[in-house]
């Protein structure tokens, strides 16, 4: 295993705790894990999937990625990140991904999903669909420092660990644990940049003041905010910043930040299933809009709309949101990554696909010389 979290590099396994089908058990033989391992930093690989052993949900789409649904890796060194990009040598890339959906075939699956909101079945969810190519790939590196600097994401990931590469730009924090503070920072609202100073900032403004955008956003800090309150001490559960617009190198978002205080007997699987999946990769109602994707989207989530990140031996951890990423499975050479939005009463089907061709631009990228 190689993975770079952050400014640091973690190589090797001395303990590797892996769940790959639905086990009723998985969070307490979880816990058994980490109090065994618990002055050792530990890695957290969360697939979408845990869904099902926290709902009585299933996933049956195809994927061809095939990540664990959980694994939890004791790594036996940890280095400065420098320390692996000077073994990487470069490489030509050329990857043409192919979506799984047309526009026609897009714009038809969001109009369906909207008659869901309009008979008041949700109010809100978040649709994905998958971009998929074939090809061997000897330094995936090249692709994560390409994508890297094309985003200067803040909670990017890269990992070779067993069959697959997880090339990640997240800019998406999931949930952080510092002492008994908890807190959580949902995007939702997404508009292009430009190299134009004005209009930039004219599509700063724009996002901050779309209704649209943060009646989306709103709603996930309203379900974030219950989701919190299932472990949270009374009354400490706060909305820090509401639809704050921040710049990234090639994307505006806006983002919410909420916290609360913990006791600190709350364990990590408590607060994992108080709180995942994600508001922000769900809806509104949140296991009503599961049932839903599981319906209409065409492929597995797998990692993606899960979590990667790090647990310090004091128990503190900060883990992102599995998006703006691409996995490769080396055993078949599958290159994958999903885009998607929130999609609400007010959303028009046309700006929705434009938002996901937006969120694929950088990965599309990064795939080319």
């Amino acid at each position: 295993m190689n993975t770079i979290i952050g400014e640091n590099y973690y190589t090797g396994i001395l303990d590797d705790f892996i769940i790959k089908q639905d086990d009723l058990n998985v969070f307490n033989r979880l816990e058994s894990f980490i109090k065994k391992y618990k002055n050792h930093t530990k890695l957290f690989f969360i697939s979408y999937d845990l869904k099902n052993n926290i709902e009585n949900l299933k996933s049956k789409k195809k994927d061809r990625i095939n990540f664990p649904i959980l694994r939890c890796v004791i790594p036996e060194k940890k280095l400065l990140k420098k320390d692996f990009i000077n073994l990487k040598k470069s490489e030509n890339i050329s990857i043409q991904f192919k979506p799984e959906l047309t526009k026609k075939d897009y714009l038809f699956k969001i109009k369906k999903v909207k008659s869901h909101i309009q008979k008041g079945d949700i109010y809100e969810t978040n649709f994905c669909y998958n971009w998929e190519a074939y090809k061997k790939i000897n330094n995936p590196y090249n692709i994560f420092k390409k994508l890297e600097s094309l985003t200067k994401a803040p909670f990017s990931v890269y990992s070779e660990i067993g069959d697959h590469v997880i090339i990640s730009a997240s800019p998406e924090r999931f949930i952080k644990k510092r002492g008994n503070k908890l807190i959580t920072e949902p995007i939702k609202g997404t508009s292009k940049r430009s190299r134009d100073l004005d209009i930039d900032q004219q599509l700063i403004n724009s996002l901050k003041n779309d209704p649209k955008e943060r009646a989306e956003n709103i709603m996930i800090v309203d379900l974030v905010r219950n989701d919190l309150s299932k472990v949270a001490n009374k009354n400490s559960v706060t909305v820090e910043e509401l639809c704050e617009v921040y710049t990234f190198e090639n994307i505006h978002q806006m983002i919410s930040k909420v916290s609360c205080e913990i006791n600190k007997e709350i364990s990590f699987s408590q607060i994992l299933k108080a709180l995942f999946p994600m508001g922000s990769m769900t809806g509104v109602p949140k296991i009503k809009a599961m049932e839903l994707m599981e319906k209409y989207e065409n492929s597995k989530r797998g990692l993606y709309s899960g979590a990667i990140g790090v647990m310090k031996p004091n128990g503190d951890f900060d883990l992102n949101v599995v998006i703006r990423t691409i996995i490769y499975n080396k055993a078949n050479d599958c290159l994958s990554f999903k885009v998607g939005g929130a999609i609400t009463i007010n959303s028009q089907p046309e700006k929705e696909y434009e938002e996901t061709l937006i969120k694929a631009e950088a990965l599309l990228k990064a795939c080319q010389t």
